[in-house]
């Protein structure tokens, strides 16, 4: 009987510079066609007259009317108040409870699904929801400040308190999210760490500060960055709560913008997208690099 021959094995005829490659097309496909298409066409948009069935091309007029808009800079303003309190009171706040309730403590997981159920309510609701509390006479809040003898403010009509009570509702909705990843990067720290802290005679407060917040630091990149992208993009809070009001003092870019495309400025309005866009990449990017730059080990 004739002994079988080895099996030969195939040589790889496939191309291992441009096989990977195709793998990608699904994907490069969707972010065209779902980022790339509708940002370039927003370009174009911007330097035109448009309606829903026509468009003449105008050049930079767009944006030099929408730079020319009477509360551009009290929006402007506000706009950088509001993201910059939002993001820090997300920050202080998230930590605070994400050391709470990573701790032993009674109903852990139940405290932690009533911090994070506000992130799930619709944005709109809540905004409805806290305006009838913030009634001046009416609403709980001010009765409640009234049983200790306190008078409470008019929190949402006076023009001193509008735009800061909106930012705090902001926080409480958010707080939740950024606790969420504080949690993540809290349980993530090795035990070691905080055992050889105790071992030296280190306080819980000296644990905190030398343990806990330097390590914790990837999630407050994160927490940051994406806060203050939300801040500075924020509107639908804002538009439910004031509408820009009142007056306009609680106005901020994207409620600007909202107002020129309900009066008919498609055009002016597109321009103010993209004027909002190239503002928050102006600020995050190098934020986003410096923040990573300090956190580097060299």
């Amino acid at each position: 009987m004739q002994a079988p021959k080895p099996r030969t094995q195939r040589p790889v005829d496939i191309d291992a510079g441009i096989y990977p490659t195709w793998f990608l097309l699904p994907a490069a496909v969707i972010f065209g066609v779902m980022f790339l298409a509708p940002m370039f066409s927003s370009l174009y948009f911007s330097l035109t007259r448009w309606t829903l069935f026509e468009s003449e091309f105008i050049g930079l007029d767009n944006f030099v009317q929408f730079f020319r808009e009477p509360f551009l800079i009290k929006g402007l303003a506000n706009t950088l108040m509001y993201a910059l309190v939002t993001s820090a009171l997300k920050v202080v706040l998230g930590i605070a409870l994400g050391v709470v309730l990573t701790s032993p403590i009674w109903a852990r997981d139940f405290l932690r699904s009533v911090v994070f159920f506000p992130v799930l309510v619709s944005t709109v609701g809540v905004g409805i929801t806290f305006t009838v509390f913030m009634h001046p006479q009416n609403g709980i809040i001010n009765q409640a400040l009234a049983v200790w003898g306190v008078e409470g403010p008019a929190w949402l009509t006076d023009p001193r308190f509008a735009l800061l009570s909106v930012a705090l509702v902001d926080v409480w909705k958010g707080v939740g999210l950024a606790t969420l990843i504080y949690i993540a990067g809290i349980v993530s720290i090795p035990g070691e760490y905080y055992e050889a802290a105790r071992i030296e005679g280190a306080t819980w407060k000296q644990q905190f500060f030398l343990v806990t917040l330097p390590l914790s630091r990837p999630a407050t990149v994160t927490i940051v960055i994406l806060s203050f992208i939300g801040g500075l993009r924020s509107f639908d809070l804002i538009w439910a709560m004031t509408k820009g009001g009142p007056g306009f003092t609680t106005d901020v870019i994207a409620s600007v913008i909202y107002k020129q495309y309900q009066a008919g400025f498609y055009g002016l309005s597109t321009a103010g997208n993209v004027v909002l866009f190239l503002l928050i990449a102006v600020l995050v990017v190098p934020l986003y690099r410096r923040l990573n730059r300090t956190g580097s080990i060299k």
